[in-house]
Parts: C-alpha cells; sequence; structure tokens
C-alpha cells in the first residue's frame, strides 16, 4: 500500500466508520418510531442523513483524488435529472461504477435518492451497507427462484417514494473484466445471441420484472454507458486513497418508458438490443475517444467539502475531549486499547475496499478457472 493511502485510510476511516455509526443510530431509532406510522416523512429525514455520509464519499472522488466525469448528454435528459423518477440502466465497467453515479446524483440534486440493485451481502458492510439497507436498496441473493418476490416487493415499495429517485439496475449481473467477456462470448455464440465485444450478455428477468412493476411511476429510463479513456488509469477505491485522479466518460440518453413495448419477451429483447447499440458506442469510443455530442460541465460543488470538514471538527473535538477526560492515553491499556481500536478501522477499511475489487468476486474467479480449463 503507498504511503499517501495509509496517511488517509486512518484518519478517514475513524471519520467515515465514527460519523456513520452516529448516522446509523439515529436511523435506526427513526426507522423503528417514524417509518411505521409516517413512511413518507421517514424517507425525507432520511434522505438527508444519507447524504451527510455519502458525501463523504463524494468528496474523495472530487476533492482527494480529483477524479473527473466527464458526461455526455443530450438537453432532454440533462435538464430532466433530478426533476423525475428514473430506471438507470448501466454497464459496469469499473470497481466505482456506484460511486460515479452518486456523483452524477449529487449534481443532479438527488444523491439521497439514489438506489441500487445490489448483491444481498453489500448490506453487512460496516456503516455504509447499513445506510444503504435503512435508505431502501434492494437486496438480491443471485438465485431468481428466491429473488423474483424480493423484487417485485422493493419496487412496488417504491411506488409512492415522495422525492425524485434513481433506481440503478446493472443488467449484465458482474463487472466487466477480460475473463468474464470471453465467458459472455462464448455463451453468446453458443445461444445465437450478438457476440459482445466491449459489454456481457445482459441478464433480461430483473429488467423486465422492474418494467413490469415500474411503468406506472416512473416515467423515463436513463440509458448509460460508462468507459474509462484509453490514455487513463482505472479507478478503483485504492487509487483514489492514493489520491491519484483519473477521467471517466459517461453517455446518457433519456429514454420515455412509455415507449417500450408490452410484453415480457418483447421488453427482453428491447434491453437486449439495447446493450448492442451500447457495444457499438463503446466501439465507437474506443475508435475516436469520444462519446461524441455536449460535454455538460459537472463542476466540482462544495458541498461535501462541506459535510466532511463539518464532521472532522464535530469528531476531532469530540475525541480531544475524550481522551482528555478518559486520560486513555496515559496508561499502557489505554495505548493497547486505542491501538486495537485503529486496528479494527483499518480492517474495516480494508474490507470495504476489498469488496469492491473485481478480480476479487467469486464469479470473476469461476470465469477464469473457465477459460483455463478450455
Amino acid at each position: 500500500m503507498a504511503v499517501p493511502a495509509v496517511l488517509l485510510l486512518v484518519p478517514f476511516g475513524l471519520l467515515f466508520l465514527l460519523s456513520g455509526l452516529v448516522i446509523n443510530c439515529v436511523q435506526a431509532i427513526l426507522f423503528v418510531i417514524i417509518r411505521p406510522f409516517a413512511r413518507n416523512l421517514y424517507r425525507r429525514i432520511n434522505r438527508q442523513l444519507s447524504e451527510l455520509l455519502w458525501l463523504q464519499l463524494v468528496w474523495l472522488v472530487d476533492w482527494w483524488a480529483g477524479v473527473k466525469v466527464e458526461l455526455y448528454a443530450d438537453a432532454e435528459i440533462f435538464n430532466s435529472m433530478g426533476k423525475e423518477h428514473a430506471l438507470l440502466v448501466s454497464n459496469h465497467r469499473s470497481d466505482i461504477d456506484w460511486l460515479v453515479g452518486w456523483v452524477l446524483a449529487e449534481r443532479a440534486g438527488c444523491l439521497g435518492g439514489a438506489l441500487a440493485v445490489m448483491k444481498k451481502s453489500s448490506k453487512f458492510l460496516p456503516v455504509i451497507g447499513w445506510s444503504m439497507w435503512f435508505a431502501e436498496y434492494l437486496f438480491l441473493e443471485r438465485s431468481w427462484a428466491k429473488d423474483e418476490r424480493t423484487l417485485k416487493v422493493g419496487l412496488k415499495r417504491l411506488e409512492d417514494f415522495p422525492l425524485p429517485l434513481w433506481l440503478a439496475l446493472f443488467v449484465e449481473g458482474t463487472r466487466f473484466t477480460p475473463a468474464k467477456l470471453l465467458a459472455a462470448q462464448e455463451y453468446a455464440a453458443a445461444n445465437g445471441l450478438h457476440v459482445p465485444r466491449n459489454v456481457l450478455v445482459p441478464r433480461t428477468k430483473g429488467f423486465v420484472t422492474a418494467v413490469s412493476t415500474m411503468r406506472s411511476f416512473v416515467p423515463a429510463i436513463y440509458d448509460t454507458t460508462v468507459i474509462i479513456p484509453k490514455n487513463q488509469p482505472s479507478p478503483t477505491m485504492m487509487r483514489i486513497l492514493r489520491g491519484q485522479s483519473s477521467v471517466i466518460h459517461v453517455h446518457m440518453k433519456r429514454r420515455a418508458m412509455s415507449e417500450l413495448p408490452q410484453t415480457d419477451d418483447e421488453v427482453a429483447q428491447w434491453c437486449r438490443d439495447l446493450f448492442v447499440a451500447k457495444d457499438a458506442l463503446l466501439d465507437k469510443h474506443i475508435a475516436e475517444g469520444s462519446f461524441g455530442g455536449e460535454v455538460r460541465q459537472l463542476g466540482r460543488p462544495v458541498k461535501s467539502l462541506v459535510v466532511v470538514i463539518f464532521w472532522s471538527s464535530i469528531l476531532s473535538y469530540a475525541t480531544f475531549r475524550f481522551f482528555r477526560w478518559s486520560q486513555l492515553l496515559s496508561t499502557w491499556k489505554g495505548v493497547c486499547f486505542t491501538t486495537i481500536g485503529l486496528a479494527l478501522v483499518t480492517v474495516c477499511m480494508q474490507v470495504c475496499i476489498a469488496f469492491s475489487q473485481a478480480e476479487r468476486s467469486s464469479t470473476a474467479k469461476a470465469a477464469r478457472n473457465r477459460v483455463k480449463k478450455e
């Protein structure tokens, strides 16, 4: 691990975990005393609480690492962002696609309403996973027999969501790697499908369920395509913690939900066609270095910086007062307890970082093993 990453990991880990635990406790209290009687009031309050936590990660991207997100979008979608419910359908290109989505949602003013469909284990991540659960993220087990009802019930529950929401759906089901691409190409060739070059074969069951359930209250699909330019390093959480910048290109196009076909089979084919178009769009970008069209200036708002300064000031003062009152560092036992606490913070942060890494996922390992065998 590079020295800059070490220098930030412990202090930022303390800031993120301690502030997150405070927020999680407040969320838990509100979940018990307000949500059963006034669900939409709970949602409005929880949106603000979630942003107080998630903006710290946006600060890492914007201010610490200086990662630049360039948005290619026409006027229709750019003027609609943050003003309507939307189902965001994206390819899954990098380890931090979810964080890129948060950056875009923050710019659109709907970070607290940015939800996603994620694997079930995500909700057990310390602090961040718990905050996602309180925010009504949908967690699936990757077994359709178990997930179909979970997905339908979770999506239906969002029907009365009182503020603009984005629900991100990564229909490829996993992150893009060369090994997974090879497996997808073999599957596509064997099943008479378009053989992809830059995306994976979409898994359409979840998309069909989302469309059939949300069609009545979500007016648009945000067709989102993400790529890292060839001359830029792929961004990861570890690179961001090291303060290493990168550039990410995002293309977004609004597609009216009313334009989608009515039958499930036709909707599934529409999704497959969408990814064929994404594949061609990525070919264009690889050849030209750009999606073409207008690049929207997203800027670097100070809101995330203000949140980090706020939490840093509050927690620094509280920590100073605690150590002064307890005199914890005046004894060897206290020093040992403090050291163990810092070690636990480091472990928690390392777990979260490892969880975000595509090459450590079981799916990636399975794909690599299959390539080796054949």
